[in-house]
């Protein structure tokens, strides 16, 4: 998909969720099957030869951007969920969210130690719940040498938070202007 401009498909919604603030809304790449499979495309062809073992997804929007790509690429798919979405052990992480907690939980036995583990979602935003996935991940024994994301907001500071693992994205907003 030569020329493919993806921030054509990336819908933006000024004062959502609350005045001030610039939501990108990724449904409308779901909604495009051109869009999609550009998504889709582009991720194998980031990570086809970096010898990924797993990728673990955030809940939920980065599930939908995951389970495609790991079908692909022929990996495991770890789901990383919200507090208490999970039976059986799991290793749980509380982190800061604006003005709040948050706590996110992954399988124990999901989680694959020594392994190289892609952290995937859809948008970046401050690097809080990735890098919460990372210390899961981490802590459970498997290494994370990237983390991706669909869309990202670096001048939210993500970079900082999630150094120094390395954060690609296939497209990258640099203000929150339109």
């Amino acid at each position: 998909m030569s020329g493919f401009n993806l921030d054509d498909y990336i819908r933006k919604v000024p004062d959502f969720p609350k005045k001030g603030i610039l939501f990108y809304d990724i449904t409308s790449i779901l909604a495009s099957p051109a869009a999609f499979q550009h998504c889709i495309d582009s991720m194998v062809s980031i990570y086809k030869d970096k010898s990924i073992e797993a990728v673990a997804a955030i809940e939920a929007r980065g599930f939908l951007f995951a389970a495609p790509f790991a079908i692909v690429m022929k990996i495991p798919l770890i789901p990383i969920r919200k507090k208490g979405k999970l039976p059986g052990i799991t290793l749980s992480k509380k982190y800061i969210l604006e003005y709040a907690q948050a706590e996110i939980e992954v399988h124990r036995e999901d989680v694959p130690a020594g392994k190289r583990v892609l952290i995937m979602d859809d948008l970046i935003a401050t690097g809080g719940t990735l890098g919460a996935a990372r210390s899961l991940l981490e802590a459970g024994g498997a290494k994370v040498p990237e983390i991706f994301g669909v869309l990202g907001l670096p001048f939210l500071g993500y970079e900082k938070i999630l150094a120094p693992t390395p954060v690609t994205t296939l497209i990258r907003y640099n203000n929150e202007s339109l």
